[in-house]
């Protein structure tokens, strides 16, 4: 993810937690028990007070001081579907921003100038 934030800890733990919520909500609606189950079975020992464990703990924040930095990471995230084998191209994946990168309507506005 490539963000901008005065603050980039409390937005980031912010994001976390909104996602965490909204998406543990859709699977208990949905009774995905296998995958709650698996949240539940990787979550870290010492969070007593949560039953699920949906995002990795910590963030490591990069400051993009160049095009090409932002380039490489960009280019980066767009292939992490392909390398897992869920799409053949980048813009295969729905919820990539590499289809508004090929001119494509993408799920989300996504800022391409910066």
């Amino acid at each position: 993810m490539v963000v901008q934030s005065d603050d980039i800890e409390r937005s980031i733990k912010s994001f976390k937690q909104y996602t965490a919520k909204a998406l543990l909500e859709l699977l208990k609606k949905e009774n995905a028990k296998t995958i709650l189950d698996q949240l539940q079975f990787y979550k870290k020992a010492h969070h007593k007070a949560t039953t699920y464990q949906v995002w990795e703990e910590g963030y490591q924040p990069k400051l993009m001081q160049t095009d090409a930095m932002m380039t490489s990471k960009i280019n980066y995230i767009h292939q992490n579907p392909v390398k897992r084998g869920y799409v053949d191209e980048p813009v295969h994946w729905r919820y990539s921003s590499a289809r508004n990168y090929e001119g494509m309507e993408g799920l989300i506005e996504v800022e391409r100038l910066w």
